[in-house]
């Protein structure tokens, strides 16, 4: 199993002009008979995907993960952008695209089928320069503005949870993260590794140690496709297990993460 996912990983660093036998597998013929898999990007976040704005170069584990997956299955891989990963879930309704990666929440679980987790991590606070909180319970009183990006997990989470606070959405991470670098928020919430990357760029500021919700990120397929979700539950365990998902999360440089446990998650 380990020499056959480094052959997948091998071919999907390979030039998209050439791809791997095409699989005979049943359960991906649909996809096969397309010749490309279609990945659902949800920009600005460090568990999906990323774009440098001076290269427009993409880079994330989303991105990796598609590419061995539609290296596996022996066809190119086509991603479909989106603003902010909760807009990933616009495209449903158009079936834009065949698979996604996002972080797996029950509201999300109504929409589409996640496959087994192949990263935990968990979502906290990025204060800035001069903030006097130290816990997430500081953040949770009146006339503190919390920065999210519309439908994103923090977003999803802290409308649950929130008491006092006042949350601010915006149309994308990138502006969330704006509001706080202007002063228009008091903190903005996201994953810890995405936080982590930002603080560094981010003069004086700092991620909270404590966390408001462990999460785990998952392929996900729309609703309907049992058979390309089994499929993709043994590419995810095998990735695991290889160190795929390892390799990418060291490549990658990422902070504040591991590789999710074998097997899947419980709603």
């Amino acid at each position: 199993m380990r020499i056959a996912l480094a052959a997948v990983v091998a071919l999907a660093l390979m030039s998209e002009t050439c791809f791997a036998q095409r699989s005979a597998d049943p359960r991906v013929a649909d996809l096969v008979q397309s010749g490309v898999l279609r990945i659902g990007l949800g920009l600005g976040s460090s568990t999906t995907a990323t774009r440098n704005p001076a290269s427009g170069e993409l880079k994330g584990i989303a991105l990796e993960l598609g590419r061995a997956l539609a290296a596996r299955i022996g066809i190119k891989l086509v991603s479909i952008e989106y603003p902010r990963p909760g807009a990933v879930i616009d495209g449903l309704r158009t079936g834009a695209w065949d698979v996604s990666v996002l972080l797996i929440d029950p509201v999300r679980a109504e929409q589409m089928d996640f496959s087994n987790p192949h990263l935990e991590t968990d979502l906290t606070y990025l204060a800035p320069a001069g903030s006097t909180i130290q816990t997430v319970a500081d953040a949770d009183q009146s006339g503190f503005r919390i920065a999210v990006a519309r439908g994103d997990m923090s977003d999803l989470v802290l409308t649950r949870v929130l008491k006092r606070a006042e949350l601010v959405r915006t149309d994308s991470i990138v502006a969330a993260i704006d509001l706080l670098r202007t002063g228009g928020a008091n903190a903005i919430a996201l994953n810890r590794p995405s936080l982590i990357a930002e603080s560094a760029r981010l003069a004086g500021s700092r991620v909270l140690g404590e966390g408001f919700g462990e999460i785990y990120s998952a392929m996900a397929v729309p609703k309907g496709h049992s058979g390309r979700l089994a499929y993709i539950n043994e590419f995810i365990e095998d990735a695991k297990a290889s160190g795929l998902v390892n390799h990418i999360i060291e490549t990658l440089a990422m902070q504040g993460v591991r590789v999710a446990p074998p097997g899947s998650w419980s709603k």
